[in-house]
């Protein structure tokens, strides 16, 4: 297609084709068995949306985190300032948290290793943040969980297991609080209903009234939630 760059990955798990926008450009995940023939059709068919998205993760680079000394990296809502420093030698990176700085102590200079020990830092902090506000969301609607999981896949921002498991991204933690709020409810109503039935909906809706603005705003802002 005209200017518009991207690329085709064949999934033995995918149903139905779709279309991932990132940081890495356009992706078309087709099933295993659709013909190529049919992909640039499905991509000028999507494409305004991809446009729009493009757009917005442009827009959105402005406000990107700097990883550096002197730099900054979002938490829930709050703009963290980085202090770097370099420790040669050093085999595994450390991050702690003083007021409203992160200090990172890391075995390399650039932002490559600054990135490292952030990633590592995001995930275990993402586990507490998650659960603490699970476990009130469970007890708001006397459900339960069998298990937590954090991980950093490019698409999904949580899931619910036919058998209770729950699995988080943990770059939630670099959109608003409210957002990860939202997250957590939208997967406890799954402990109730699996699907996205007009059911499910009610249930997100009462114990979330804002829901579709949360979700709009993970439509639009999703893209660009990467360090």
């Amino acid at each position: 297609m005209d200017d518009l760059a991207y690329r085709i990955r064949r999934s033995d798990r995918a149903r139905r084709a779709r279309i991932v926008v990132d940081a890495d450009g356009v992706e078309v995940v087709v099933p295993k068995r659709m013909a190529l023939r049919q992909v640039e059709p499905f991509v000028r068919e999507k494409r305004p949306w991809i446009e729009r998205t493009l757009r917005r993760m442009e827009e959105a680079r402005g406000e990107r985190p700097e990883l550096r000394d002197g730099g900054w990296a979002p938490y829930l809502g709050e703009r963290l300032a980085l202090v770097v420093r370099v420790e040669p030698g050093r085999t595994r990176p450390h991050v702690r948290r003083s007021g409203e700085s992160l200090h990172v102590f890391a075995g390399a200079p650039g932002e490559e290793a600054v990135r490292d020990a952030l990633e590592r830092w995001y995930r275990r902090r993402a586990r507490a943040e998650v659960a603490s506000r699970l476990d009130a969301a469970c007890a708001r609607a006397g459900t339960s969980y069998t298990r937590l999981s954090i991980r950093g896949q490019r698409t999904r921002w949580a899931s619910c297991s036919q058998a209770g498991a729950m699995n988080f991204n943990h770059r939630l933690l670099l959109a608003p609080p409210e957002i990860l709020d939202y997250v957590v409810e939208h997967e406890v109503a799954h402990l109730e209903v699996l699907d996205h039935s007009a059911r499910f909906w009610a249930l997100v809706a009462a114990r979330c009234p804002a829901y579709r603005e949360r979700e709009r705003w993970l439509r639009d802002h999703g893209p660009s939630l990467r360090l």
